[in-house]
């Protein structure tokens, strides 16, 4: 049986290494990763193949239940989450439950009924098999969020919606079709992020409220158009970080 790569999630160092030691004592199981924020979760799960996230619910920078989510848009349906939390409100079980969950384990527990519920898991996947990664290229519902928020703020997104209606062409696109599951109002927040100084993705990527997959997406479109440069910057070992800024 190929080891489920699971990936660890939770705010406490000491909690994250209690979990990993549990784990290595169920078979089936590797851990791949481990994650002390939301954020840190995104970023490993753009970069590392996971079947199996164990989650905790309240985490520094934004809820377990929003990182669930965003792991949905991410990934699709090609993991599974355990959530592990001290959070037994109605609210948050409810919320999760919608995420279609494996389990929902409350803290205190012991090590016997961790194990135990790994053990059903792992059997019950075995028995069900996943089907291949039916992962999305986009997050069309956050996607949908973000253009829902510009367009009541004025922003980008609501003059995007402008001058479409009065039958404008855009710069951003220059009458040519978009690529499948890009929008105009986003590629117009991304431009307007970029200026004369090199940014990272992760920073355009913030700054937009995107994840830095999606942003990733957009700049390298931009880039496509003329209308972003593209700048590799090489360290002392490893892959060249990628900077990007707006096109004079």
């Amino acid at each position: 049986m190929t080891a489920i790569r699971t990936l660890i999630v939770d705010d406490e160092t000491a909690v994250r290494r209690l979990h990993e030691r549990m784990l290595a004592g169920v078979d089936g199981f590797e851990v791949v990763a481990t994650a002390g924020s939301g954020q840190e979760a995104l970023e490993v799960a753009a970069s590392t193949e996971i079947d199996l996230v164990l989650l905790d619910v309240h985490l520094p920078d934004f809820s377990g239940v929003e990182v669930l989510r965003r792991l949905r848009q991410l990934l699709g349906d090609s993991f599974d989450a355990v959530i592990i939390s001290s959070a037994n409100d109605r609210l948050s079980v409810a919320q999760l439950a919608t995420a279609s969950i494996a389990d929902y384990l409350v803290k205190p527990f012991s090590k016997a009924n961790f194990e135990a519920r790994l053990v059903n898991y792992r059997d019950t996947r075995v028995a069900a098999p996943k089907p291949e990664s039916t992962a999305p290229q986009t997050a069309p519902l956050r996607q949908q969020d973000i253009d829902g928020l510009l367009a009541r703020r004025g922003g980008p997104a609501a003059s995007a919606d402008r001058a479409g209606a009065q039958g404008l062409p855009s710069p951003t696109t220059r009458g040519r079709p978009l690529p499948k599951g890009l929008s105009e109002p986003t590629i117009k927040l991304v431009l307007s992020h970029l200026g004369s100084e090199w940014q990272s993705a992760l920073e355009v990527a913030e700054a937009c409220g995107l994840s830095r997959v999606t942003a990733r997406r957009y700049l390298d479109h931009l880039c496509g158009r003329g209308l972003a440069l593209l700048e590799p910057v090489y360290g002392k070992r490893g892959r060249p970080e990628l900077r990007y800024r707006r096109a004079s």
